[in-house]
């Protein structure tokens, strides 16, 4: 299960694709390498890498791209098939159940083609199992039959690239990962790169926008290019209904006030976890399913959705003890953290056994 699946629907800063966002990134896609933007060393390895198997002609080594959703994983696959001239064939992870499923897939697979697999991680074992053949000797070996009478036939394979996807290699068995002969993980973008990308799908979707719109944009963006397109939209549609349809910071700031996605990329979600824990606990540490409570969402969607971004932008912590509030996070909501003696602005937490209050440090 992706930790993406517990996610409320409604959040406009989710980097999970909705029916929405994947038929808009169809048109909004690069279709070259030089056309993508960002990931600066894995366009440049892979470049190397798709160069050098044209030049022998012959099928490039497998690729695996691992990181976070909306990063351009399944662009960069796609890329992949353009630059080599050879077509492409998308699945999952999740929709490969069985062996046969997946011996069907490639025994359909024409010379030189590329098979993309995302969520690779979530592929059943026996199918697993048959892909460790299929990729180091191109070949399977199909069953038939039940019971003492079965019999593996050999199938040979034409030469083709498998383009895994995943958002946690570390779920991947050794055995599957070793046989990738190239890697690339996937960064956040820097305010930067997706100021150039919030442009760049502006100009496709005919939207004027000024530089401070753009970088007003890339900075609630969590450095996401999926959510930074997600958000164009939304800035869009405000400034076409309310305005003259030019995106200013201006627009860009209300427009997104309106759809509570304040300066840092917080949304709703992530502002009433921070609110929790400062206003209610003192800015912790608390317990993660007190914290949960607190909010009114589930204990998985706070530590697997809201947490990470929070954790990231330094704002909360995870302690042995449970969640802590930083000094940023008490100055981003506009709060004061209250001050313990002794131990400057930090919550107070009371001492066991000590009659008076905590001990001074001199006794």
């Amino acid at each position: 299960m992706s930790p993406y699946d517990s996610e409320p629907a409604d959040r406009l800063v989710t980097a999970a694709a909705d029916g929405e966002d994947q038929a808009v990134e169809a048109a909004l896609r690069p279709k070259l390498l030089d056309e993508f933007i960002g990931q600066e060393r894995v366009r440049e390895q892979l470049s190397l890498v798709l160069q050098a198997a044209r030049r022998r002609g012959s099928a490039p080594d497998h690729v695996l791209l691992s990181g976070p959703p909306g990063l351009g994983k399944t662009t960069l696959s796609m890329i992949i098939a353009a630059e080599l001239g050879a077509p492409i064939r998308i699945t999952s992870g999740p929709a490969i159940q069985h062996a046969g499923d997946l011996a069907a897939i490639l025994s359909s697979l024409a010379e030189g083609e590329v098979l993309f697999l995302d969520e690779i991680h979530r592929m059943s074992r026996p199918a697993e199992e048959m892909l460790y053949m299929a990729m180091e000797d191109f070949r399977v070996d199909v069953i038939v039959g039940k019971g003492p009478g079965a019999t593996a036939i050999p199938l040979e394979l034409p030469p083709f690239t498998l383009v895994g996807a995943t958002t946690r290699a570390g779920l991947l068995p050794p055995p599957l990962r070793d046989r990738f002969g190239f890697t690339g993980h996937m960064e956040f973008y820097a305010p930067a790169e997706l100021q150039r990308v919030v442009h760049r799908s502006a100009a496709l979707l005919d939207v004027e926008i000024d530089p401070a719109g753009a970088a007003e944009i890339a900075g609630r963006s969590r450095g996401t290019p999926r959510i930074a397109n997600r958000l164009l939209r939304r800035v869009r549609d405000y400034a076409q209904v309310r305005h003259d349809g030019v995106v200013t910071a201006e627009i860009a700031g209300r427009a997104l006030e309106v759809y509570e996605v304040d300066a840092r990329g917080l949304d709703r979600l992530d502002r009433a976890v921070l609110g929790a824990l400062l206003k209610l606990f003192g800015g912790g540490p608390v317990g993660l399913s007190t914290l949960a409570v607190a909010v009114g969402e589930e204990a998985e969607t706070v530590e697997e959705v809201a947490e990470p971004f929070l954790v990231r932008e330094g704002l909360l912590a995870r302690t042995p003890r449970g969640r802590i509030a930083t000094a940023a996070a008490w100055q981003h909501l506009g709060l004061v953290p209250p001050v313990h003696p002794g131990r400057g602005a930090v919550p107070a937490q009371p001492e066991l056994f000590a009659a008076d209050g905590p001990r001074s440090t001199e006794d």
